[in-house]
């Protein structure tokens, strides 16, 4: 296991408002992005049953655990309207978070099937389905308007600040550091690594829970468990300080 790097002057996390949470979801026709925004277009005539908007965070606003991904699935995220649900990454994922204490009840691969998540909350960090799942640099940096709330570096009331993040490769990862103000350099990703970018917040690193990394053995189900399984026992050690 990588130790965690620690930065020497770290800005501290602090309350996330429920306001902040719900003025952190984009418009469901956000122009930010023209590519996204035509491939949105595409997408919605050709499956107009599906949500083909941007994707909104799952999970409760005073989580301790923040997941966050890269972007949503054609026809996973972007069908269903949750993420992670649709497509195998969300098989993995959830069976994950559901064994290390993060999830209770049975996923179904649909948004109604009762699955809720304790203590964790997922976000993307691109909102919006890109083709052939590959974001620009721009489209993530539009984006990160709506992962920094989830990340307040200001204090605000209402829920507790987000206390371990998990970042799902390397794009999530160097998202949520420039999120945070953190110098990439420091804080390199890394399966398997614990950093700490701002006071009062771990974040691990893990290859993306992908059907690619998963057949082509870069990323297993054990590996993925041992992350979520340090996580829990960080979050633990907390109850105990």
């Amino acid at each position: 296991m990588a130790r965690a790097a620690k930065s020497a002057q770290k800005p501290a996390p602090k309350t996330a408002s429920r306001a902040a949470l719900r003025a952190a979801e984009p418009d469901v026709d956000c122009p930010l992005c023209p590519r996204l925004v035509a491939f949105r277009a595409q997408a919605r005539a050709q499956e107009p049953g599906w949500r083909n908007a941007p994707v909104p965070a799952f999970g409760p606003p005073d989580a301790r655990l923040i997941i966050v991904g890269l972007a949503p699935g054609l026809r996973g995220a972007n069908r269903t309207g949750r993420p992670f649900t649709g497509d195998f990454a969300g098989d993995l994922l959830f069976e994950t978070l559901r064994k290390t204490g993060f999830a209770r009840g049975v996923y179904e691969a649909r948004p109604d099937d009762g699955l809720t998540l304790i203590d964790c909350r997922i976000v993307n960090a691109v909102r919006c389905v890109p083709p052939q799942n590959k974001p620009t640099p721009q489209e993530i940096a539009n984006c990160r308007r709506f992962l920094a709330p989830h990340f307040p570096l200001e204090q605000a009331a209402g829920a507790p600040p987000p206390r371990a993040a998990v970042a799902l490769g390397r794009i999530a990862h160097e998202s949520l550091l420039r999120t945070l103000g953190a110098r990439l350099a420091a804080f390199p990703f890394a399966h398997g690594a614990e950093h700490e970018p701002a006071e009062g917040l771990r974040v691990f690193d893990s290859y993306h829970c992908s059907r690619y990394n998963t057949n082509t053995g870069v990323l297993t189900a054990p590996m993925f468990e041992s992350v979520f399984a340090r996580v829990r026992d960080y979050l633990t050690s907390l109850n105990r300080r």
